[in-house]
């Protein structure tokens, strides 16, 4: 892997306004934006944001559902932080948090276009994104986290769908992503001998 702070600008993140908004504004503006994270040997991997999902309170597939809990306590607080979740025993999963402070909102990073990141366990299995980053603000460069502005994304390369692994609220098609990118996550299949129900 190489550093690449010397071939595209990671300085130009953006401030805590940007995430203090409606969830799923923030989560289709994330795409095109530039995830930055420095390992420990002091490279810095970096990749465009391809594939994301949001979750509100009002939504029974958010964490924060049924309230404040130690598990979603970050996702209270200020927005621009990290929200670092643990899952099925083996994987950690990277949100943004959204909304203003005291209304709980989160982007889930799905994947990023970079090797190895077409998922989010995968993402942060390939980054060293881990439980210790939770809570972590994700507005000053040259961290061990951070977001930046990329390339901006037109509408129409915008792609809505329901999200993956989610078994309530599966009629909120919030999970957005670019379309035709090859680091986006493939969407579980229908069982086999099962057909798919018509549009």
């Amino acid at each position: 892997m190489v550093d690449l702070r010397s071939v595209v600008d990671l300085s130009r993140t953006y401030q805590q306004d940007f995430y203090c908004r409606d969830t799923l504004a923030v989560a289709r503006e994330l795409l095109g934006a530039l995830l930055c994270r420095q390992v420990s040997d002091g490279r810095v991997l970096y990749g465009p944001i391809v594939e994301v999902e949001a979750y509100t309170q009002d939504d029974p597939a958010c964490h924060a559902s049924r309230g404040l809990t130690p598990r979603c306590r970050v996702m209270f607080g200020p927005p621009g932080r990290a929200y670092v979740y643990f899952i099925y025993g083996m994987y950690h999963c990277l949100n943004v948090v959204t909304e203003p402070e005291g209304t709980p909102g989160a982007v889930l990073i799905r994947a990023v276009g970079a090797d190895g990141t077409n998922g989010p366990g995968k993402l942060c299995r390939e980054w060293q994104i881990d439980w210790s980053h939770n809570g972590t603000s994700l507005l000053t460069p040259g961290t061990d986290l951070w977001i930046c502005a990329g390339t901006t994304v037109s509408g129409s390369d915008i792609v809505c769908s329901p999200r993956i692994g989610v078994s309530s609220a599966t009629d909120r098609h919030w999970r957005f992503y670019l379309r035709g990118h090859p680091s986006v996550s493939k969407a579980p299949q229908p069982p086999v001998g099962k057909k798919r129900r018509r549009a």
